[in-house]
């Protein structure tokens, strides 16, 4: 009986050093007001994305939840507006597989909204699932939908700087591998599967490097965040059914919830001071150190190259227009410009004030020198 209760003991004392260690996540801090600011999260209708939309929301920000299904999504920005007491939370449809889906987002959002502070590319994929493509759909959804959109809607982050655009990758792009010959080869299997999958978080990682060299000077800045290992439903999406029941509780115990999984992108979007560190991954709301592979300079303009390639982005659209589309007032849903659309839904609209404190006082970035990892 001793025995037992020792043992016991020892694994209640193992588990509380692995959780407060490794599972448990440090609290966000930052700008405690984002007043007049506007935040795009992408995939919020669940999970890490909704936690982070629901944080931006009690801060005061107006928050569009950029979802492919308006059911969910329209269920998400109910439950938000309900939870945070803020009703400048709103939904609008976006399908990252399709480019056109990406460009009406954007041609939507640029007609109704007139400013974008934050931009957070949450959404992401870990399986094709049972969806058979012509492309590399985990890329796709992963990184080329949000290089688009990026693209799409630099215009309007510059004119609002300082702003930041966040990219949620993971500990898997260790395991990347970019082979440029076959980036959007489909993808079969569940080993490929894998591999794709470390490789798009590769390709996050790359993207935020060359976005911020890309960006110097303009006071928008750029960081790679790993949200840690979290209970969300891209852990059990694709996960057998019988299997679930015995993961479910064994998640629930060694795996972070997904309010502690948002609080390192929304670190990488609100704490100041960070600004030098434009470009950088981030963990446990600090920045850390990247194999050489995802510190890749020469690699990172290759992507960016091929990126704009596979997101049809033409040599003379690499610069972005001088002019925007002139906002019409929130309220007023705006026309798409692809059937995969959908207009966008606007909950209790009122005027959102343009002036707005500054989100840093630093916005220059600064050369970090790395040692290579041995």
């Amino acid at each position: 009986m001793e025995a037992l209760l020792l043992g016991a003991g020892l694994l209640l004392g193992a588990y509380v050093l692995v959780y407060y260690n490794l599972v448990k996540a440090p609290p966000c801090g930052g700008i405690a007001s984002l007043r007049g600011r506007t935040a795009v999260v992408t995939g919020a209708n669940s999970g890490i994305g909704k936690m982070t939309a629901l944080e931006l929301a009690r801060r005061g920000a107006r928050v569009v939840l950029a979802c492919r299904s308006r059911e969910r999504g329209e269920a998400a920005a109910f439950d938000l507006r309900q939870e945070s007491g803020n009703n400048e939370v709103i939904f609008m449809a976006l399908d990252l597989a399709s480019l056109a889906s990406v460009r009406a987002f954007a041609t939507a959002f640029l007609s109704s909204e007139p400013r974008l502070d934050i931009l957070i590319h949450n959404a992401g994929i870990s399986s094709c699932g049972r969806t058979h493509e012509p492309f590399n759909l985990l890329l796709r959804v992963n990184h080329i939908g949000p290089f688009l959109l990026t693209h799409l809607l630099l215009p309007r982050l510059k004119t609002c700087a300082p702003s930041r655009v966040v990219v949620v990758s993971s500990a898997a792009h260790r395991r990347g591998h970019l082979d440029f010959t076959r980036l959007d080869r489909p993808v079969v299997g569940w080993q490929q599967e894998l591999r794709a999958y470390a490789d798009s978080k590769l390709a996050n990682v790359l993207f935020a490097r060359e976005l911020a060299t890309q960006l110097e000077g303009t006071g928008v800045t750029c960081y790679a965040a790993h949200p840690g290992p979290v209970n969300s439903e891209l852990f059990l999406r694709h996960v057998p059914g019988w299997l679930s029941p015995l993961l479910r509780p064994l998640a629930w115990l060694v795996l972070r919830t997904p309010r502690g999984g948002a609080q390192t992108p929304l670190y990488c979007a609100l704490q100041e001071g960070i600004e030098p560190l434009s470009g950088r991954y981030f963990a446990n709301c600090h920045v850390e150190e990247v194999p050489p592979a995802a510190r890749d300079d020469r690699a990172a303009h290759r992507l960016w190259e091929a990126s704009k390639r596979l997101a049809g982005l033409g040599p003379g659209q690499d610069a972005e227009p001088d002019e925007d589309p002139q906002p019409k007032d929130p309220g007023t849903p705006s026309s798409r410009s692809s059937p995969l659309s959908e207009e966008p839904t606007v909950s209790d609209p009122h005027p959102i004030p343009h002036n707005s404190p500054d989100l840093s006082k630093v916005t220059h970035r600064i050369q970090v020198k790395t040692e290579p990892e041995p």
